[in-house]
C-alpha cells in the first residue's frame, strides 16, 4: 500500500459540508486534505442554485457569524435577493438569493485552493483504515492510503448512488457524476448503520422556449440585502424568476402515467423528502388540490438553463415533455436537462453524538445529507461544526457544541442525534421552539464571539462585530434617557409623526415600543443619533418584541437547568429498574449528553426524566459524581 500522505483532518467529499468543514479545519490550524470525486464540481448545486428561505437563511447567517463561508459565497455570487416573511414577525424573516451556479463553484473552488493548511485532490475514497475502534486514515481506488487523525464524511448523495428517470436507471451521482460504490460497504463493516434516502430534481429548460408574458414576473426587492455581515448591504439583482402554475390538464398526465412513475411502482425503494415531494407525490397526496405553484428560475449569467421549482419528477422524459407544455409559458418549451430520482446510502445519525463525532468510531465524524438531511443550508452548517471539531480533537481540546437556545445549528444537530430521522430533514422555523430569540438579524450578536473565542473570525470580521454591539447599546441608553413630556410642541411633534398624542412623560425607548413608529420616523422629530440600517432593525426589534423575548428568555433559562446536569457516560441505563423498558433501550443506545436532552428523545417520559434526576443524585452523594456545566 502505498502512503501518499499524512494529514490531521481529511474531508471526504467537496460538497457544501465538505466545503465548510475543510475551510474550518484549515483555518484552525489543522493539516487536512480535502478529497472530492471530481474538481470540476467543487460546491455543485445539483439542485436549485438557491440559498436561504425559511429557516435556512437562520442557518446561514450563523454559518457567517461563526466564521464559515457560504454567506460570503452568496453575496458575491447572487444574482436575485429577497426578503421572505415580511409580512409576519421578524422570528420568521428570511431572506432568499438565486445565485449563479457555476460562478458559485468557481468563487468557493478559489477561496479552497488559497487556503493556507489545505490541499484539495480528487480522489475516489473507497476504504476507511481503522485500527482499535479509532479512525487512522482512508484508501483510495487507485490503491493510495492518506493518513488522518480524524475523517469527516461529507459524501452528500454519492454512497452508491442510483439515478431514476422513468424505466432506466443506472448508478451515478447528481449530474451527471460517478457514485462512489464502495465506501459504504467500509462503513458497514466498520459497525455503522445506513439508511436509504431518496431526492430528485425536476428538469432544466431553455430559457428561449419560455412565453414569459403569459407568467407572473418576480423581481428581487430593491432594497439592499447581504447574508454576510461582512457584505455591504446593496441591490444585487440581476435577473428575474417567473411564476405560474399547474393545472387540471398537467394533473391528468401525471395520474394517466402514474404506473410508469418509479415512486408507484416500486422502483424507488429508498424514502423521499416530505417537505419537497415530486410532482407525482403531490397530485397523489393532494388529489383535490387544483393547482400546484411553480417557479421558474435561472441557473445563471451565462447560460439559458431555467430550473423549474416544484416540478420535481422522475417520470419518463415523454411524459415530462407532455406535461410541462401544458403550463401557462411553457407551451413550447424544450427540455434541456430532464428532471431525475437519486437513491442514496446515509448514516442513520442517531449513531452521532452532539459534536458530529461516531459513537463507534473515535475520530470519525460525519456532516450534511451523509446524515440524513436535505439541503446546501444544513449540509454547510454540519460541515462547519464536524470541521471545527475535528480540528479541536486533534489539538486535545473540548468539543464544540451549540444548544437549542443559542442557535438554529444547535437545533438541528439536537433534533438529529436527539430524535434521528425516517425521512431527508429539513430545517424550518417551526422547529425551533426558541426562533424569536434566534432570529436570523441577530446571528452576528449570538455567535460572533464564540467564533472569535474558537480561533476562526477574523479581526476584521470582529471589530465590525464590536462596533455593532456598541453602537446598539449606545442607541438603546440614548432612548432610555431622551425624555418626551407632554408639551404642546411635543404633542404637535407626535401627531406630525403619526402616532397618538402622550398623557405623561415617556422615554423615547416607551414610544419606539409603538408599532406605528419607527426609529427613522422618531428621528424625524427628536434628537436621536443616525443609524445604520442593520443597527435600526436590531433596536426597532428589541423595543417592540422586548415582553415577549424576555418571557423567552426565562424558559430558556428553566430548560438550562436540565441541560447542565450533565449525564456520565457510563451510565448504567439497564440497571436502573424505574425506568420504562423503552426509555432504557433509547437511552442506552442514544447516550444523550444531558438530562435535557434526554428529555427531548422520544419514548422518554417526564416520569424517566425524574427517575435520572434522583439517580444522578444518589451517585453525586456516592462520591461518583456527575459532572455539571
Amino acid at each position: 500500500m502505498f502512503i501518499a500522505g499524512s494529514y490531521d483532518v481529511i474531508v471526504v467529499g467537496a460538497g457544501h459540508a465538505g466545503c465548510e468543514a475543510a475551510l474550518a479545519s484549515a483555518r484552525l490550524g489543522a493539516a487536512t486534505l480535502l478529497a472530492t470525486l471530481n474538481l470540476d464540481n467543487i460546491a455543485l448545486m445539483p439542485c436549485n442554485p438557491a440559498v436561504g428561505g425559511p429557516g435556512k437563511s437562520h442557518l446561514v447567517k450563523e454559518i457567517d457569524a461563526l466564521g464559515g463561508q457560504m454567506g460570503i459565497n452568496t453575496d458575491e455570487t447572487c444574482i436575485q435577493m429577497r426578503m421572505l416573511n415580511t409580512g409576519k414577525g421578524p422570528a420568521v424573516y428570511s431572506l432568499r438569493a438565486q445565485s449563479d451556479k457555476k460562478l458559485y463553484q468557481q468563487v468557493m473552488t478559489k477561496t479552497l485552493e488559497n487556503q493556507e493548511n489545505l490541499d484539495v485532490r480528487q480522489l475516489m475514497i473507497t476504504e476507511l483504515v481503522i485500527d482499535g475502534g479509532s479512525v487512522c486514515g482512508v484508501r483510495t481506488e487507485l490503491g493510495e492510503e492518506y493518513r488522518a487523525k480524524c475523517v469527516i464524511l461529507a459524501t452528500g448523495t454519492y454512497l452508491k448512488g442510483k439515478i431514476i428517470i422513468g424505466d432506466c436507471v443506472y448508478s451515478g451521482g447528481p449530474m451527471g457524476q460517478r457514485s462512489a460504490e464502495d465506501l459504504s460497504a467500509s462503513l458497514l463493516a466498520a459497525g455503522l448503520k445506513l439508511m436509504r434516502f431518496k431526492t430528485g430534481t425536476p428538469a432544466r429548460v431553455d430559457r428561449r422556449t419560455l412565453r414569459t408574458a403569459e407568467m407572473s414576473r418576480q423581481d428581487g426587492d430593491s432594497a439592499g440585502h447581504a447574508f454576510s455581515f461582512l457584505s455591504e448591504r446593496k441591490n444585487r439583482n440581476k435577473a428575474c424568476c417567473w411564476l405560474t402554475f399547474t393545472n387540471e390538464e398537467t394533473h391528468e398526465i401525471i395520474r394517466r402515467n402514474l404506473d410508469r412513475a418509479p415512486m408507484c411502482n416500486g422502483v424507488i425503494e429508498g424514502i423521499g423528502p416530505r417537505y419537497c415531494p415530486s410532482i407525482e407525490s403531490k397530485i397523489v397526496r393532494f388529489a383535490d388540490k387544483r393547482r400546484h405553484q411553480l417557479f421558474v428560475e435561472p441557473e445563471g449569467l451565462m447560460t439559458e438553463e431555467m430550473y423549474v421549482q416544484g416540478m420535481s419528477t422522475s417520470l419518463p422524459v415523454d411524459v415530462q415533455q407532455a406535461f410541462l407544455q401544458t403550463i401557462p409559458g411553457l407551451e413550447d418549451v424544450k427540455i434541456m436537462r430532464p428532471g431525475y430520482a437519486i437513491e442514496y446510502d446515509c448514516l442513520d445519525p442517531l449513531q452521532l453524538t452532539p459534536s458530529l463525532e461516531t459513537k463507534k468510531i473515535s475520530g470519525l465524524f460525519s456532516a450534511g445529507q451523509s446524515n440524513g438531511t436535505s439541503g446546501y443550508e444544513e449540509a454547510a452548517a454540519q460541515g462547519l461544526i464536524a470541521g471545527i471539531n475535528a480540528a479541536r480533537k486533534v489539538a486535545g481540546q473540548e468539543p464544540f457544541i451549540l444548544t437549542r437556545a443559542e442557535a438554529y445549528i444547535g437545533v438541528l444537530i439536537d433534533d438529529l442525534v436527539t430524535k434521528g430521522t425516517e425521512e431527508p430533514y429539513r430545517m424550518m422555523t417551526s422547529r425551533s421552539e426558541y426562533r424569536l430569540i434566534l432570529r436570523q438579524d441577530n446571528a452576528d450578536l449570538r455567535l460572533t464571539q464564540k467564533g472569535r473565542d474558537l480561533g476562526l473570525v477574523s479581526a476584521e470580521r470582529y471589530d465590525l462585530f464590536c462596533r455593532k454591539k456598541a453602537a446598539v447599546e449606545a442607541s438603546l441608553k440614548e432612548l432610555r434617557s431622551l425624555a418626551v413630556t407632554p408639551t404642546a410642541e411635543n404633542q404637535k411633534k407626535l401627531a406630525a409623526a403619526g402616532t397618538a398624542p402622550i398623557r405623561t412623560g415617556l422615554t423615547a425607548y416607551d414610544l419606539l415600543r409603538r408599532q406605528d413608529l419607527t426609529y427613522e420616523r422618531l428621528r424625524q422629530y427628536f434628537p436621536l443619533a443616525e443609524l445604520a440600517d442593520d443597527v435600526r432593525e436590531e433596536i426597532e426589534i428589541l423595543i417592540k418584541y422586548e415582553g415577549y423575548i424576555t418571557r423567552q428568555l426565562e424558559q430558556v433559562e428553566k430548560m438550562n437547568r436540565f441541560e447542565r446536569k450533565l449525564l456520565p457516560p457510563d451510565f448504567d441505563y439497564e440497571g436502573l429498574a424505574t425506568l420504562s423498558a423503552e426509555a432504557r433501550q433509547k437511552l442506552a443506545e442514544i447516550r444523550p449528553r444531558s438530562l435535557g436532552q434526554a428529555s427531548r428523545i422520544s419514548g422518554v417520559s417526564p416520569a424517566d426524566i425524574t427517575a435520572l434526576l434522583i439517580r444522578l443524585e444518589q451517585r453525586q452523594r456516592e462520591g461518583k459524581g456527575h459532572v455539571s456545566m
